[in-house]
């Protein structure tokens, strides 16, 4: 059975053919395309809801053309649709949904709506290295930093989550605050790697709290508050050791927390995924720290840490595996643009 996923949640458009195992392992990606909109975006400094929504429909079925192509089928191989149902930008969202649904329809075979969390969080699977039941999950994609206890596949239970900016978003608005291009995280991480991660003394909000929530607000304005006193007219060698510094506050919370969760719950696996999992330095520290822990850590692929198709059609064909979901041939669709996983 073949399940074509297609993701368009945000800023990427994103599709995969994923193959069921036959003896109920884990599902094989056949082929994947990927097309990022950040050149387009970058001219605005974030992204441009509308422009994203009208790049995806420009993209969406060339890329699935590529992925049939790669993967040596046609669309009467396809068995199941797969789409990003939420969370993300509503437009983008209906892109995906509207061609997934219309394909299905026309092909005369059932959809799936995925819930864009589930497909990182599932993501490790495709791995070289995949995990195991249960682990700890650490989420950090975008606007979510969550940790979860994963028992399996929609069994999942919400141990902490940011009360207001997320990692994501802490590497996105310090490095706009530096001066830095779009994506912001990247190009902060990049320059980190030229600064002193001691250099200033920021804050690792909530690190002592005693709980498993997160808050990053008040390190983007500790942040300011440094460029301020550095001046306008601040040099290059003080900016990379704030981009260092700042790296180093959002990585000692991640893996802290990351830590207690997994002594709280016994649980000896831990699952990183989201964008922010591509961080160097985070898996760095985590592989450190849970080494020493004796604790197995997964990540995606690098390729695979990004928004894309693959893991959609994946969370789709392990939903199906585990009979947490059936496929449906009722082709009227919505979206939601803010859906707690826990909610799954």
């Amino acid at each position: 059975m073949n399940v074509l996923g297609i993701e368009s949640s945000c800023d990427e458009t994103g599709v995969a053919l994923v193959q069921l195992s036959p003896d109920g392992g884990v599902p094989r990606l056949r082929a994947h395309a990927l097309h990022s909109q950040i050149e387009m975006h970058r001219a605005y400094g974030g992204v441009v809801p509308e422009l994203a929504s009208r790049d995806h429909i420009r993209r969406v079925l060339p890329l699935a053309r590529q992925v049939l192509t790669e993967a040596g089928s046609t669309l009467d191989d396809v068995d199941i649709v797969a789409y990003t149902r939420g969370p993300g930008l509503a437009g983008a969202l209906l892109v995906g949904a509207g061609v997934a649904c219309a394909l299905a329809a026309a092909l005369g075979k059932p959809t799936l709506g995925i819930h864009h969390l589930e497909g990182h969080l599932l993501s490790p699977f495709l791995s070289d290295d995949p995990p195991e039941f249960p682990f700890v999950a650490l989420l950090v994609s975008g606007g979510h930093t969550q940790l979860m206890r994963v028992q399996g596949v929609g069994d999942y239970e919400l141990l902490g989550e940011t009360i207001d900016d997320a990692a994501g978003e802490a590497f996105d608005k310090s490095a706009k605050l530096l001066g830095l291009g779009y994506p912001g995280g990247p190009a902060l991480s990049r320059l980190a790697e030229f600064g002193d991660p001691e250099a200033f003394a920021l804050p690792r909000p909530l690190l002592h709290s005693g709980n498993l929530d997160f808050s990053f607000a008040g390190l983007k304005t500790a942040v300011m508050t440094q460029l301020r006193k550095l001046g306008p007219e601040v040099c290059e060698q003080p900016k990379a050791d704030l981009a260092a510094s700042t790296q180093a506050a959002i990585v000692d919370v991640l893996s802290a927390k990351s830590m207690k969760a997994l002594k709280q719950t016994g649980l000896k696996r831990l699952v990183v995924a989201g964008g922010v999992g591509a961080n160097r330095a985070l898996r760095a520290n985590l592989n450190s720290l849970c080494r020493r822990a004796g604790v197995r850590v997964h990540y995606p692929e690098l390729h695979l840490c990004s928004d894309n198709g693959a893991m959609i059609a994946l969370a789709g064909a392990m939903r199906l595996q585990s009979g947490r979901a059936s496929a449906e041939h009722d082709y009227a669709f919505d979206v939601k643009p803010r859906w707690p996983l826990a909610e799954v």
